[in-house]
């Protein structure tokens, strides 16, 4: 079971009060847990990600046992904390701004 900690506003617009666990099947990587996210919320397809080219939107960043891993290739193989549920996978929205 993964876990997956969201910024408020996309809790809001899930529904969710909490973090989802969810399953994913196959290798953990940021693209499988998108995809089972997206799966499990499809209100959420296109914040995280675009719709067309499924890359990351700019202003948020991915994080797997406190490394940002935002720029990694979305296929490669998360650490095994993540893939057992031990840590959660967390999903923030950045701010910008000067």
């Amino acid at each position: 079971m993964i876990r997956i900690v969201l910024p408020f506003h996309l809790r809001r617009l899930a529904n969710i009060n909490k973090e989802v666990e969810l399953q994913v099947a196959g290798p953990v990587t940021q693209r499988s847990i998108l995809d089972a996210l997206e799966a499990q919320y499809p209100m959420l397809r296109g914040t995280l990600r675009d719709h067309v080219s499924q890359r990351r939107r700019a202003l948020v960043r991915f994080f797997a046992c406190g490394q940002d891993v935002s720029h990694e290739a979305p296929d490669a193989p998360l650490p095994a904390a993540i893939a057992t549920g031990a840590e959660p996978f967390l999903i923030i929205g950045a701010i910008a701004g000067g």
